[in-house]
Formats: structure tokens, sequence, C-alpha cells
């Protein structure tokens, strides 16, 4: 609910604070005296349009704050989702508007035009001559029903959104998964080739390369090979003035100079060893010479794997080491688009499951509203009745829809005011006073399923008489029992039901000012009096005092 209101340069206004009551609050004053300023004031701090215009003249700037008390209920989460901190259960709401700009504030953080309209349709509902909120706009009709029903229904409600919101998430990740396997079937048949040649490779030996050249290299020199080795052979063992030969009639010498002095026979054991390491490298050598035979087909073998490896080291790393790991790479890429394909399954088929069971669901709650809609459109035609709209006919319509997040139902508020018209959408019938009315005869139904908690009503009582003057008197009563009530009104019956009466006047001097007064008592009684005749006579004030019941 608004708890004050604070209005500086604001029209004809200069600076202004109004307290509210927690129900019923009345405006009344002399025509043009100002009072749809005030609720203009309200309006505009909700984003209402409000140019440089509205710039009291003289001044630079226009100022208007709000503070406004949450219910106890009121879902907090989407101000701290935008960085609004509440910490308790009031709320200060600002617009400040500038020649130039104009700006919006909650708790004194800055927010857009878009926040504050988004937060307008859970704090306030307006009803004037030339607009009307949350009751005209379809989109609100259905939740409305809804919260309006019982306990069963409301659950089942619950039970849908919930389903409703798991279909979504899986619809999503089913598009998902279209567009993976849509745009990675050509991608899947590329990695599947990728794959395929470097297993074709065959590679087991990551330093196979740096072995197949060394053997190239050994195939590449065969005959030099063999000359080399056999020539070395041959001078150590071959000729007949060989090395070994000659080493042989040493080994004679030192073996006979150890026998005549024992200190040799160190020097006598390392020749002999070595004098038998020269031989075995002689028979290495020729046993190496007579290996060695030309394999042409053996060198053409290699450097065609040569060749093969150096082209799947350019495609996929400068080295098999790097091969193996892209090859890993790939086959875990593969891998993933075929768990897709798998998801891809799954999901479509979870889909399929979960919008069968909506649609079962849906029919039972389309079935609960439309039994609903027919017992709430009867109690508000007999309101309308009572509000001297007595050829009114109002109906809930549900037609079916598309599914959504409230089932597969599309609800909106029908109403005719003459018997000569159809039923027609609420939003384009009513005008002026009648729209006022028609707006307080719903909400007096539905007053326990609105989750706003502030009702605004401008001229509610333009073209009805003393009767249905009381029947609006004691429906606002009744609603300001579970709403704040803000209306202005010419009627005195009306105005009499309030708990806080505020008059408004128009005071013109050197310059056009707007005073408000919150009339208590006597000044209360004497506002009413002349509401009711025009005049402050003692037959009036005695009809004041009989309405006020003092």
């Amino acid at each position: 609910m608004i708890k004050s209101i604070s209005i500086k340069n604001y029209i004809l206004i200069d600076d202004l604070t109004l307290e509210f009551d927690k129900g019923f609050n009345v405006f009344t004053g002399e025509t043009g005296a100002g009072k749809s300023i005030i609720i203009g004031a309200i309006d505009s701090v909700f984003g209402a349009k409000a140019g440089k215009d509205v710039i009291k003249n003289g001044r630079d700037r226009a100022y208007i704050e709000l503070l406004l008390e949450l219910q106890e209920n009121f879902d907090k989460s989407f101000f701290l989702q935008n960085g609004i901190d509440i910490d308790s259960q009031e709320l200060i709401i600002s617009r400040e508007i500038l020649s130039s700009a104009t700006r919006f504030r909650i708790n004194g953080v800055q927010v857009t035009l878009d926040f504050v309209k988004e937060i307008r349709e859970k704090l306030l509902d307006i009803h004037t001559q030339h607009q009307s909120y949350n009751y005209v706009k379809p989109k609100n009709h259905i939740v409305l029903l809804d919260n309006f029903a019982l306990k069963p229904h409301r659950d089942n409600i619950f039970i849908y959104k919930e389903k409703y919101n798991k279909y979504l998430s899986l619809q999503k990740r089913l598009e998902e998964l279209e567009n993976i396997i849509n745009t990675t079937k050509q991608q899947e048949d590329f990695l599947k080739f990728q794959i395929q040649e470097i297993e074709n490779a065959s590679i087991s030996d990551i330093e196979e390369c740096e072995k197949l050249e060394k053997e190239v290299e050994i195939l590449s020199n065969i005959e030099k090979l063999k000359e080399l080795s056999f020539s070395s052979y041959w001078s150590l063992y071959g000729d007949d003035d060989n090395i070994i030969a000659a080493l042989g009639n040493v080994k004679s010498n030192i073996t006979k100079l150890s026998q005549m002095d024992e200190s040799v026979l160190d020097i006598e054991e390392e020749f002999i060893n070595t004098y038998e390491s020269l031989k075995d490298i002689a028979s290495k050598l020729r046993d190496y010479s007579d290996s060695k035979e030309n394999d042409n087909e053996r060198l053409d073998t290699i450097q065609e794997r040569l060749s093969l490896l150096d082209k799947i080291k350019r495609k996929y790393g400068n080295s098999l080491e790097n091969v193996l790991s892209k090859y890993s790479e790939l086959v875990s890429e593969l891998n993933n688009i075929e768990c897709s394909q798998d998801e891809f399954i799954k999901t479509k088929k979870e889909v399929a499951d979960i919008e069968e069971e909506l649609n079962n669901l849906a029919q039972v709650i389309s079935s609960a509203r439309k039994e609903l809609a027919k017992a709430l459109s009867a109690a508000v035609t007999m309101e309308l009745e009572k509000l001297e709209l007595p050829k009114s006919k109002f109906e809930i319509n549900i037609e079916q829809a598309p599914m959504n997040e409230n089932g597969t139902d599309k609800v909106e508020f029908l109403i005719s005011t003459n018997v000569s018209e159809t039923l027609k959408p609420l939003a384009k019938t009513a005008s002026g006073g009648e729209i006022s009315r028609i707006m307080l005869a719903i909400k007096t139904i539905f007053a326990h399923a609105d989750d706003t908690n502030t009702v605004i009503f401008d001229e509610i009582d333009t073209g009805i008489s003393g009767k249905a003057s009381q029947a609006v008197a004691d429906e606002i009563v009744n609603l300001a029992k579970s709403h704040q009530v803000i209306l202005i009104t010419h009627q005195p019956i009306i105005a009499a039901k309030a708990a806080s009466h505020f008059y408004v006047k128009k005071e013109q001097t050197d310059v056009t000012k707007i005073s408000v007064y919150n009339l208590k008592d006597d000044n209360r009684i004497k506002a009413i009096a002349l509401l009711a005749a025009g005049e402050i006579n003692e037959e009036s004030v005695s009809f004041a005092k009989n309405l006020i019941g003092v």
C-alpha cells in the first residue's frame, strides 16, 4: 500500500506531503481543483508519461516520491535479482523530471522505465477516465481466474507449471542437440575419415621414423659398407702380412719374456686379451661384410612407409607422438557427436512423454476453469446490476490456445453494457466513469484472488444516481477491507464512507497553486455537506452527519 506521497514542483503543486490510510482514502473538491493532478503524480512515479510540461513554472525540476509498505507475502526476489536491497517491508519509489531527462529510483537505486512499469503491475491498479490497467489487460485474466479457484485446481496449476518449465528446458536441449547433429553431419564424416586414415597408418612406435631413416641410410650404402668392413677384416686377418699374424709373433715374444720375468705376466695377460679381441673383431667384420646384400625391395618398402608417415605428420602433427595425441582428440570428438545423437533420441522421447502429460493435465485444468468462469461471470453480472449497470452482461470467455505456461486456454473478460450490444473485450468497451464501476464490480468479486494491494479510481461516480452511489459506496467499503482504495468522488454518500478524507483546493493569488487538506471532524462534515447541497447550512450539515454516522 502507499503510506505517503511527497510532491515538489509538479504542475500547480509547490511542496505537498500526504499520508494515506491503509483502507479507504477519498479526494473531494471543486471541479478543476486539481484532484486528478495528485492521481497523475502517483501514476507518473509508476511510469506514466510525464514530460517537461509537468514541471512547475519557474522551477528546473519536478520530484515525486512514494513510500510503500509491501505485503508480508510479497516476493522480493524480483528486486534482489536487479540489485535492489530490501531489508524491510518498506519501499521508496521516486521520479525526478527535468527538462531534458527523467530518472526513476527504487530505494536510491536508479532503475529503468521498463523496470518501473513491470513492478507497477505487482503494486498498483489504477482506473481513470482515460485509462485502466491490470484488470483490463487480457494477460492478467487467466491469473485472476486461477487465483480465485480452490486448492485442488491451484495445485494442478502448480504441477502443470513445474512440468511446463521442465518441458521448456527439454525443448531447448532438444533444439541444441538437433543443431549439433545438423551442423556436424559433415564434420562427423570428416572425423571418421581422419580417424580411419590414422588407424590405417598402424602407428605403434613413436620412434619408428627415426629407426626407418637409419635403416634407409644403411640400405643405400650397402656396397660401401661391405667394402669398408671387408677391407678392415682383410687387413686384420686375411692378408699374409695381416696384423693379427704379426701380433702373433709379438704375443710369442711376450710369453717368453714373462717366463723369464714374472713381473711381465700382467702385460702378457692384457696383450692376450687385446689379441683375442682383435681376432673376434676381425671375425665380426667378416660376418658383417658377408651379411650385407643389396635389398632394393626392402628399401622401397621403407621409403613408402616413411612417405606415408610424413604425410600423416603434416596433417596431424609434426611427430608421431603428436599424431597419436590428435587421434585421441578426434575419437573423443566423434564420441561426443555420437553421444549427442543418442541423447537426441532420448530427449525427443522425453519431450513427447511430458507433452502428453501436459496436454492431459491442461484438459483437467481447462474443465475446471470453464466451470469456475460460469459462476464468476454470473457473480460479476450481479455486482454490475448493484452499481446501476442493470443491462450489463459479463462473461469470462475461454478459448483453446497453443500450449503455454498457463495451459492451453486463452481467458478474456467480455462485457456488454447495453442490451443492443454484443459481448466485446473489456478493454475495447467501457469508457469514462462506467469503466471505473465495472472495475469496482470485478475487483469486489476477485478481491481475494488479486495480489495487487492498492487500487485507484478517478471519477468513479460519473453519471450515477443516489441509489447507485450508495451501492458504489458499499462496494468500496467492502473492497477496502482487503485493499487500499484511493479515489476521487463528487458523491457525498461515497465520501462519507472514507477512513481518510482529503480536500483539494485551488488557490489563486499572484500565482495559482493547489493545496490539500486532510479533513477531520467538523471540517469533514462541512466538506460532505458542501458536496451534498452545494452550500453549508443546517440541513446539509445534518445530512452530512447522518451519512458519516455521528
